[in-house]
């Protein structure tokens, strides 16, 4: 493993990576598996609204879905749905085009490299799986991490923590206006990727600093980007 980059009386530095929509093509998915969840549930919700959503905790997505005089008691089974329903999709996920090849130049760079994930551990676990790049990942965070969801900085938290990188010294790289506004409240600036549609403009509004069309495109830009400011000016081999 490659060492932190350092400089002469610096920090450590890292680059903090949501996964569902960022590295993982699933917003898509989770937006049918939420449709179909609310579905059983007697609730007819647009799949554009759901859509707008993601990234959100689930807790908070049904929340802002549904009415405010529902039998709130149906929220938890809900969720649980939704849960199945993606996970019935597991087959189906793909890496995105240079989502690995961008954590291992990330990597190379000598910056530490956390996956900051809200997903189930076991979603999460099959989403590594499928990015085949743990060599290049120091930590990364499940739901079981955060005691709030996106927005909430919560989990940005305990990805910095987990990877011992200060807020300075960081960078975040998501796909969801929750996503920007996660990072602007620990003052990290997040880069916004496209690749889970979402409009460059909404990405922009909610605090996004640059946007991409997905990980290759932030890889061929890399040295220019935000994150170019943490690594050397050669790869480490």
């Amino acid at each position: 493993m490659a060492e932190s980059t350092t400089p002469p009386g610096g920090s450590r530095r890292g680059v903090l990576f949501d996964v569902d929509g960022t590295l993982i093509d699933s917003s898509y998915i989770h937006t049918v598996a939420w449709w179909g969840a609310f579905r059983q549930y007697g609730h007819d919700v647009p799949m554009a609204a759901i859509h707008r959503l993601v990234g959100m905790g689930g807790a908070r997505l049904v929340d802002q879905l549904l009415p405010c005089g529902r039998d709130r008691e149906e929220d938890e089974d809900i969720m649980a749905s939704h849960g199945a329903l993606y996970a019935s999709h597991w087959p189906a996920l793909r890496a995105l085009d240079g989502a690995k090849d961008l954590l291992g130049r990330c990597h190379a760079g000598g910056v530490a490299v956390a996956l900051a994930s809200s997903a189930r551990q076991r979603d999460l676990e099959v989403m590594r799986s499928v990015l085949d790049a743990d060599a290049f990942i120091d930590a990364a965070t499940s739901a079981n991490d955060a005691e709030e969801s996106k927005p909430a900085p919560d989990i940005l938290e305990a990805a910095l923590k987990a990877v011992g990188v200060d807020a300075p010294d960081a960078v975040y790289v998501g796909d969801a206006v929750w996503d920007m506004k996660a990072a602007g409240a620990l003052g990290i600036p997040a880069i916004g990727l496209t690749c889970g549609g979402i409009h460059a403009a909404e990405l922009r509004e909610a605090g996004a600093v640059e946007v991409y069309d997905g990980p290759r495109h932030l890889l061929q830009n890399l040295g220019t980007s935000a994150i170019g400011r943490l690594l050397p000016l050669e790869p480490r081999s």
